[in-house]
């Protein structure tokens, strides 16, 4: 009997300092029926001694799903820890997003038949991104809008994904004009409909290629429901050296076809990956 009823799948590559902070956040998680599968985009070996490391140290499972460096595949590897889950709800995130106490909470809470869930990240900058510690995510003193204050952040509306309560959250996750679209960094959705969509497009690199599987989710049917203030996750900052135009310019095209065609199940997806491997 599978006794894991969720897990999170977590993108990362080559980027362990911010991977193990990400990590420890699950372990504060007041939610606690789920396991972490580690989508690794061929990181090197200091990213695999670090989730052995933690391993050691926290109270849920990881499974840790590498493949080769070949550039900017994501979608493949994502389909790779998509499969290797055990759990029948699946969470996505990256490997740069703290996640508050309550963030599988939420998921959880929120999660129905017939629907994804959409939510967004809260973005740091660089200097506050080192600065928080473990002993910070294990107070959650880092989601705290007077300690970030007191560490640089600005004000600024977007501060209210942080301090939004009760029925002024609820409001702001009705109101938001931010359309409810699958983000690769923070959405939730049944394994039996990704696996249905076929997973992720495995031609498509960086840019709207997590956006592009929520859009044949919705040629399925499936709607979305928004959790931008409710589910919160900190973004740390980094470089992105991996964009290229052309591939946003090539994932473009794709998400058109996918929106002019009613698309609803990729051929370049997770049953190519299966028989792939067995060839």
């Amino acid at each position: 009997m599978n006794s894991i009823d969720t897990s999170v799948i977590i993108s990362t590559y080559n980027s362990p300092e911010w991977l193990e902070k990400v990590l420890w956040s699950y372990n504060e998680q007041i939610y606690k029926n789920f396991e972490v599968v580690i989508a690794d985009d061929g990181s090197d070996t200091t990213t695999k001694d670090l989730i052995e490391k933690v391993k050691l140290k926290v109270d849920y499972a990881i499974q840790h799903i590498w493949h080769a460096d070949n550039g900017f595949q994501k979608t493949i590897i994502l389909n790779k820890a998509t499969v290797a889950s055990k759990g029948n709800y699946l969470v996505y995130t990256d490997g740069d997003c703290i996640a508050r106490e309550d963030f599988l909470s939420v998921h959880i809470n929120n999660r129905k038949q017939g629907y994804f869930l959409s939510g967004g990240y809260f973005k740091l900058p660089l200097s506050i991104s080192k600065e928080i510690t473990e002993e910070d995510i294990k107070s959650q003193n880092c989601f705290n809008i007077e300690w970030l204050k007191s560490h640089g952040l600005k004000s600024s509306f977007k501060n209210n994904k942080i301090t939004a309560k009760g029925f002024k959250k609820n409001a702001l996750n009705t109101l938001t004009p931010t359309t409810a679209t699958w983000n690769g960094h923070n959405s939730s959705g049944w394994k039996d409909d990704i696996i249905a969509a076929n997973g992720y497009d495995e031609r498509m690199q960086y840019g709207g290629e997590d956006r592009e599987l929520g859009e044949r989710l919705f040629n399925a049917g499936i709607k979305a429901k928004q959790i931008r203030y409710s589910a919160i996750c900190l973004h740390l900052d980094h470089e992105r050296g991996y964009v290229k135009p052309e591939m946003i310019e090539k994932n473009k095209q794709i998400r058109a076809f996918t929106k002019q065609n009613n698309i609803i199940k990729t051929p370049y997806g997770i049953e190519s990956l299966n028989k792939n491997a067995t060839n």
